[in-house]
């Protein structure tokens, strides 16, 4: 199983932002720091908020941090979301679809995978904070 770039993205603003607790940080700021495009973060942010796990403070003074704990985001919850389900194969014209089991055992495959990432939270990634802020700079 792969996850996309958007999810990636994702995963990487939660990392960046649950780092740095309250303080106010910039989309260009992370962009900066991890070397990725500005606009496509910014796309990245903006679904982040809607789902409601960062805050987003427009004008003079504004930036993003984490809406909730670390502890309370779960990586799985952001993962199905930026996904968009994991659709499996379309299976409505196959001509074995009535004794085929392969859509049964992609299902389990993918909830296998998602199971991974449900038991983690953002601070179970951060744990490491000062060595991680280090690496930033």
């Amino acid at each position: 199983m792969k996850i996309t770039r958007y999810t990636e993205y994702a995963l990487r603003v939660l990392v960046y932002l649950g780092l740095y607790g309250e303080r106010l940080c910039s989309v260009a700021e992370i962009a900066e720091r991890y070397g990725i495009s500005r606009s496509h973060l910014t796309k990245v942010v903006n679904m982040l908020g809607h789902l409601g796990v960062i805050e987003t403070l427009r004008g003079r003074g504004g930036g993003l941090r984490l809406a909730r704990k670390p502890a309370l985001i779960p990586l799985g919850e952001v993962v199905r979301h930026t996904e968009g389900g994991m659709d499996l194969p379309d299976c409505v014209t196959c001509p074995i679809r009535s004794s085929c089991r392969l859509p049964g055992v992609l299902g389990e495959a993918t909830e296998a995978f998602l199971s991974v990432f449900d038991r983690y939270t953002v601070a179970d990634v951060i744990r490491q904070g000062g060595e991680l802020r280090r690496l930033f700079g």
